[in-house]
């Protein structure tokens, strides 16, 4: 059974000139064009770096792609993931004709919609509904088309009230919730999503997963999704590609690449080796495990494991930290020894463990910041030492499980009746 391909890119690389708009100076361009009516390669295409924004480079030249290849299939939901800087921003906007590839092509069956930043490609002077008739003609429909999907648009992007008032007056969630609706309404055969779904509230981002899904299974369209929810990417997405430095380091299911991603996020430096930490360093955090790593289930005892060192003596040592984090950095939870004064004549070196009883944290994919601290305050703090998913279960015992739409925290409560005696 043959393939059913509507995007393809090939050998697909970007080249940027840093510090420069356009491609740099007069010599430059004219060097090239001797190039070109020579017949020969550009000269420019043979030097540059990676894109390491985290490291200061030689060269005047970056690349922030370099040979991407792949095949999306019709209907198919393809999750992009990566670190920032990674190239995942540059390759939608290639994917999406707003900017061209140094080399490559890409070759795509049907129209294109993108959602890349905040108001891409609305006129701030027009109002909401002329904005939907812009785009979609931009999009290639017929006025026609637009105005028989026009009522759909409005009441899914909850902005019928300012429809009629100029865009430049709308809040970033207001316009990316109209942008959002005319992308998805106006039935493109591929759907181009950058991280914009984040200024939309909880109750926008869950209408407007809960439509790519109806997209992509329901109609038989194609979605490319960007995001650093990796929950959200996990519950989209039928397949992903890892991204570093500009280039593709994995191409396979869903869960191996998120697991992939994890794993790469901090380049499988050791702990005792990462350099971004704070802290006076005279006692430090060489490794951090999480028992039965396989099986966090909502209800259930999580054990971790903080291994430690002292590298000057008479550190006197006199808390270990935690704090639990989900993928929007937002803090869940914060553990310290100090809270039940539980840990006494602590020693040099050795091993702490942190018990969470009846882990309270619902579905989801969570990390790990830690710390220690001495009378002489913070000797080491490393963020993202560790990550953990948790499944849900039966916590209650009533065979219903807990959505992560109710909340991140599950706790034990009771129900009952008053008896009111009437006078």
């Amino acid at each position: 059974m043959s393939k059913d391909i509507i995007l393809k890119a090939e050998n697909i690389s970007k080249q940027y000139r840093l510090g420069q708009v356009g491609t740099g100076t007069l010599s430059h361009d004219i060097n090239r064009w001797w190039h070109q009516i020579r017949g020969k390669e550009n000269p420019y295409l043979k030097i540059g770096e990676i894109n390491d924004r985290s490291t200061k480079g030689s060269s005047d030249y970056v690349w922030a792609l370099q040979d991407i290849n792949f095949e999306v299939e019709r209907g198919e939901v393809l999750g992009i993931i990566g670190k920032n800087g990674a190239g995942k921003s540059t390759l939608l906007k290639i994917l999406s004709k707003v900017t061209a590839p140094t080399t490559g092509s890409i070759k795509s069956r049907g129209r294109i919609a993108s959602l890349l930043e905040v108001g891409t490609g609305f006129n701030g002077e027009m109002t909401g509904r002329e904005n939907i008739f812009l785009n979609g003609a931009i999009l290639g429909m017929t006025k026609k088309e637009i105005t028989s999907k026009l009522a759909e648009i409005i009441e899914f992007s909850g902005c019928e009230r300012y429809i009629d008032t100029p865009v430049k007056r709308y809040s970033s969630g207001m316009t990316v919730r109209l942008a959002f609706a005319v992308a998805a309404f106006l039935e493109p055969e591929i759907l181009v999503i950058d991280e914009v779904l984040a200024v939309g509230d909880a109750e926008f981002q869950k209408k407007a997963i809960g439509k790519m899904q109806d997209i992509s299974k329901g109609e038989g369209r194609t979605v490319l999704f960007v995001s650093h929810n990796m929950a959200a990417v996990k519950s989209l997405c039928t397949r992903g590609i890892v991204m570093e430095h500009g280039k593709v380091v994995f191409d396979g299911g869903i869960d191996q690449s998120i697991q992939r991603y994890l794993s790469t996020k901090n380049n499988n430096i050791g702990l005792i080796d990462r350099k971004d930490r704070l802290g006076t360093g005279n006692v430090k955090i060489i490794d951090v495990k999480i028992q039965d790593y396989e099986k966090i289930m909502t209800g259930s005892n999580m054990i971790i494991e903080l291994f430690y060192k002292t590298v000057v003596e008479n550190s006197r040592i006199n808390e270990f930290g935690l704090s639990i984090w989900d993928y929007k950095e937002n803090r869940i939870i914060s553990l310290s020894s100090t809270f039940k004064d539980q840990l006494n004549d602590i020693s040099e070196s050795g091993v702490i463990l942190c018990e969470i009883p009846n882990m309270p944290l619902v579905k989801g994919t969570y990390k790990l910041n830690c710390f220690v601290s001495s009378i002489f305050g913070l000797e080491d703090y490393i963020e993202n030492v560790q990550e953990f998913d948790v499944e849900d279960s039966d916590i209650f015992g009533t065979g219903k499980t807990i959505d992560p739409e109710w909340g991140m925290i599950i706790v034990e409560h009771n129900w009952s009746k008053k008896d009111v005696t009437k006078n």
